[in-house]
């Protein structure tokens, strides 16, 4: 069984619902499916891979494959029989990226802060049970957190995840707790712990605290921010966790933190969330 605390996202195709909603197209759905298994650590599968790490038999993914392939979606590598992403899928990402107006106006915000505190600082949202940096900033310190845009992170132990929860309304972060509940019963009393610490620190405080809980050396403050088009995301400040205490994060890191979150919704003529 995954732990609710694995970044990678990785679940199994459900077409239960094939037939019943006539908006939902199933092949298109897989072959998408096919896609969200690369990452970091996966950069090249094979058909039997994506057909374990998907659920759908092998022979429908080979001609998945084979068509996102030619769209350019994916690139074959026929002597290792392996796939790995193509630029089609580049181009998707910073068409994305593109409409995020957000990261233009913070992104000079950011990088003082980090300077100034010699930090890393980001800007992530939400997909599926991560939450995915869509900007990130570090300081010039020798020793920093190296993670940029497009790490994926856990939602419910890091100071990002848990301030998007935070700043959800309770019906919607109650729904997203019950699937992070169903994917690891066995863990959940510890992550519903953090996730409950960290909304009573947001609403008391206005930021959330993370302490070596997804990443043992990672020390962090997350606060949420809606943007004026409605999407939910968070930013987050860290630092190698030998380079601060939590006396640290709760006087100095967390305050500058939302300070930043409330000069970029001035800026954008909003808020945090």
């Amino acid at each position: 069984m995954r732990s609710a605390d694995d970044d990678s996202d990785i679940q199994q195709f459900d077409d239960s619902g094939e037939g019943k909603d006539r908006q939902f197209v199933t092949a298109l759905a897989r072959g998408l499916e096919l896609l969200r298994c690369f990452g970091e650590r996966e950069r090249e599968l094979g058909l039997t891979e994506l057909a374990r790490r998907t659920g759908i038999p092998k022979p429908t993914v080979a001609r998945l494959a084979g068509t996102l392939a030619k769209l350019g979606y994916l690139d074959h590598l026929e002597a290792e029989g392996r796939y790995r992403l193509g630029a089609g899928v580049l181009a998707l990402g910073f068409g994305m990226l593109a409409r995020l107006d957000v990261r233009e106006t913070a992104r000079p915000l950011m990088r003082e802060l980090a300077e100034r505190t010699q930090a890393s600082v980001s800007l992530g949202v939400r997909d599926r049970l991560s939450m995915v940096y869509v900007e990130s900033v570090r300081s010039s310190a020798s020793i920093t957190l190296q993670r940029g845009v497009g790490t994926r992170l856990a939602l419910a132990t890091t100071a990002l995840g848990r301030a998007y929860l935070a700043g959800m309304p309770a019906p919607e972060r109650a729904g997203l707790l019950e699937q992070l509940r169903q994917r690891d019963a066995a863990d959940w009393p510890r992550l519903q712990a953090g996730v409950d610490q960290a909304v009573r620190d947001y609403a008391e405080r206005g930021f959330c605290i993370s302490i070596g809980e997804w990443d043992k050396d990672v020390c962090g403050v997350g606060v949420p921010f809606r943007a004026p088009d409605g999407t939910m995301m968070s930013f987050n400040c860290g630092k190698p966790a030998f380079k601060c205490s939590r006396e640290y994060l709760e006087r100095e890191l967390g305050p500058a933190l939302v300070e930043l979150v409330r000069k970029v919704g001035g800026s954008m003529g909003r808020g945090s969330a």
